[in-house]
């Protein structure tokens, strides 16, 4: 706190320890803790410089004593790990959360004097960020207490958003109410002498006060509107916090984070600073240090505070590099994070350890990050698990050229030596991922057309018209084209490209497969297909599931699904009931109880690339006994994982970490799949002659479905007569 020393973590050892150095880097780094086994997160000092806060991944919290290394478990966190523990004043506290079975946190203080825990906060509500008010009288926390709903527009559902507000608990029963009733009245100031407070009177030494009986009732909420609110910090006369945004799954939502700054005296909310959403603030509360555009800036902590910006150069960090070391390194540290955070402390039975030392040898054969990255993908295979991936790393590759594409097909007219439009992708422009350039408005082009010139330049074989496309991409091109492959009459044409046409590609073959159902039965089965179960997989979702909600039945494609994480969302609405029906006079065809559902009957496509949350979807699809599933069994990869920090040189090492298991709670899908209820292959014949198996088979289901058990909703009853 008085800058002379910096806390950190490091795994010197091999194992992560907590040490200390000079801030200036004079002398050796003093090692704190021994015999540490997984990652060591942040460091916290207390106020006074005598102890340090940390956790572990193992959920634990930790004080240590600088001076005697003595250290001692504070709390236990059953649910991960805790990591918004906050000294109080004058060091004689630590607050932070602790979560509850139902998924919320409370707020918790532990008290140094005594080593008493002391539950603040109740289960019910989700409470969390505390933070210290520096003269020692209240506590501060976010909580999610506003309950408005917002609701949807394709259905009546809700969703709670800008769900918090902020909160103050006195921490003595003598405290005074931070925000009394105002007057315009004049007021003469007393003498404040002898007045309690949380501090010792004679020199504002010693720790604060608290009254740990009735805590929980002497809170106020803070004048300031609900929000989605983080990263509390209390300075002198103000509340520093940042106001989030509203999460679009998939896109922006147009709004910008802000950190906020309200002032206890003046009760008024004003901005620090506009689009960042998070920062640091310095022991004394007087500076903020936040990141911006790929650099560090330092701001006061007042309101409006961007004239006071500071950039922290970062020009003399220089390091000087020795690959091998920095791969040997990433070698232990991934070895470390699969023991550590492996969904199963038994690795599944294999010796680990053994593992690490047979593959350690290969490390003085690796000449490339490449052949790093083949070494640990191979050790972590040894696992035999889903999704343990080993990405990235500092490769020096330089960029790839971007290629203009202008989402068709092209063919050789050998006997002119020019080139022609052998297709063209159809796309949807009403959505800018499946822009398709050829058939903007205003471009007259066709299949058939010739392309004569790009740019001006004459394209003739055996010219490449990829090269001619390569780094044109974010400029529009001029294309000369003709229905004969003459530039005598040829017409030119302004077109913008894209860099891929990948997404072109997946809605042909949508549109392609929807029009087959759609063409098989008349219009009355209605067909789907989600990619993933991510932002591309629920977007479909919506768009195609709201105006088919009528059909008689309905085809789920989830072929080559790349999964995610939504499938309990989509899931959640295919699975319910009808109850009940309703009818209005001026209204033909009737409501239904609840108002959007599907009443008809479904079948659900699944394949081999039907992968982690696609094979979780099938998996629930059949246990909720919504229709047969068709297809091959699926890939058997449900054994999640979640983000990790970059490796030293920016890799990414992915860790099981989330098993999926049945109602008995036993593993289910991992290494095996999900079996289809018919089994079709597709055949290379048939693919190639331009057939969908799997999908004939599926329409076939489901009509045999609809026709042997028709579910068509009433007509209009007869009026009801009230007068007997």
């Amino acid at each position: 706190p008085d800058g002379s020393r910096i806390a950190f973590v490091s795994d010197v050892t091999g194992e992560e320890e907590l040490y200390l150095i000079a801030q200036d880097g004079s002398g050796e780094p003093e090692q704190l803790t021994r015999g540490s086994e997984g990652r060591l997160n942040a460091p916290a000092w207390s106020p006074d410089g005598d102890h340090i806060a940390f956790s572990d991944k193992e959920g634990k919290l930790y004080v240590i004593d600088v001076d005697n290394q003595s250290k001692r478990e504070i709390a236990d966190e059953r649910q991960g790990s805790v990591f918004d523990y906050t000294w109080s004043p004058n060091s004689g506290y630590l607050a932070f959360t602790l979560n509850d079975p139902n998924g919320f946190n409370s707020v918790y203080i532990y008290s140094l004097a005594d080593g008493e825990l002391h539950r603040v906060t109740g289960e019910t509500f989700n409470e969390f960020a505390p933070a210290w008010d520096p003269n020692g009288d209240f506590l501060y926390y976010i909580a999610d207490r506003h309950y408005a709903p917002q609701f949807g527009s394709f259905e009546f559902n809700y969703v709670v958003d800008r769900e918090s507000y902020i909160y103050a608990v006195a921490l003595r029963s003598d405290v005074e109410h931070p925000f009394p009733p105002q007057s315009d009245e004049v007021s003469i100031d007393g003498d404040n002498d002898g007045e309690e407070n949380g501090e010792d009177e004679e020199n504002g030494a010693g720790p604060i006060r608290i009254d740990f009986d009735g805590l929980a009732e002497r809170v106020v909420r803070i004048p300031v509107g609900q929000g989605n609110y983080g990263g509390l910090s209390a300075v002198e006369g103000n509340l520093i916090y940042v106001a989030g945004t509203p999460f679009v799954l998939g896109a922006s939502n147009g709004q910008q984070p802000a950190i906020k700054i309200f002032s206890m005296e003046d009760r008024e909310e004003k901005t620090l600073l506009d689009g960042v959403g998070n920062y640091a603030l310095s022991f004394d509360g007087k500076k903020i240090l936040v990141a911006q555009a790929g650099s560090f800036s330092l701001y006061d902590v007042k309101a409006d505070a961007s004239g006071s910006k500071k950039a922290i150069s970062t020009r003399g960090m220089m390091v000087d590099r020795v690959p091998a070391e920095e791969w040997e390194e990433v070698f232990d540290e991934v070895w470390r994070r699969f023991r550590d955070f492996f969904y199963a402390e038994n690795m599944h039975g294999y010796d680990w350890e053994a593992l690490r030392e047979q593959y350690r040898p290969w490390l003085q054969h690796v000449a490339h990050r490449s052949d790093l990255n083949y070494v640990l993908s191979e050790m972590v295979a040894e696992l035999n698990v889903s999704h343990a991936y080993i990405q990235g790393g500092d490769y020096e590759i330089p960029d790839r050229p971007e290629v203009a594409l202008i989402g068709a097909r092209f063919e050789l007219d050998e006997r002119a030596g020019r080139y022609r439009i052998a297709k063209i992708y159809e796309g949807d422009n009403h959505e800018p991922k499946y822009r398709s350039p050829l058939t903007e408005v205003g471009v007259n082009v066709s299949e058939g057309d010739y392309i004569l010139a790009i740019n001006g330049e004459e394209l003739r074989a055996p010219e490449n018209i990829y090269r001619m496309l390569r780094n044109k991409a974010d400029h529009p091109l001029v294309l000369s084209v003709n229905g004969r492959p003459s530039m005598d009459g040829a017409r030119e044409v302004t077109v913008r490209p894209l860099t891929s046409e990948l997404n072109l590609k997946y809605y042909s073959w949508v549109e392609a497969s929807r029009r087959y159902v759609a063409e098989a039965t008349d219009g009355r089965v209605g067909y789907m297909h989600l990619p993933d179960m991510s932002s591309d997989g629920i977007q479909e979702f919506i768009k195609w599931f709201y105006g088919q909600v009528r059909k008689e039945g309905l085809v789920v494609d989830v072929r080559g699904n790349g999964g995610g994480f939504v499938s309990e969302l989509i899931i959640d609405r295919l699975r319910r009931e009808i109850l009940g029906t309703g009818f209005s006079r001026t209204f033909e065809w009737p409501g239904t109880y609840p108002g959007t559902v599907f009443y008809g009957h479904m079948v659900c496509l699944i394949n081999e690339t039907s992968a982690s949350d696609g094979d979780i979807f099938p998996m629930a699809f059949k246990q909720a006994g919504l229709g047969p599933l068709i297809g091959v069994r699926t890939w058997g990869g449900v054994v999640g994982y979640t983000g990790q920090p970059p490796l030293i040189d920016g890799g990414n090492a992915f860790v099981p970490q989330f098993g999926t298991n049945d109602m008995e709670g036993n593993y289910v899908v991992e290494g095996y799949g999900v079996e289809p209820d018919i089994e079709v292959q597709n055949t290379p014949g048939s693919v190639i002659a331009g057939r969908d198996l799997q999908l004939e088979r599926a329409v076939a289901e489901v009509m045999a479905a609809i026709e042997a058990d028709p579910k068509r909703l009433p007509d209009r009853p007869a009026d009801p007569v009230k007068t007997r």
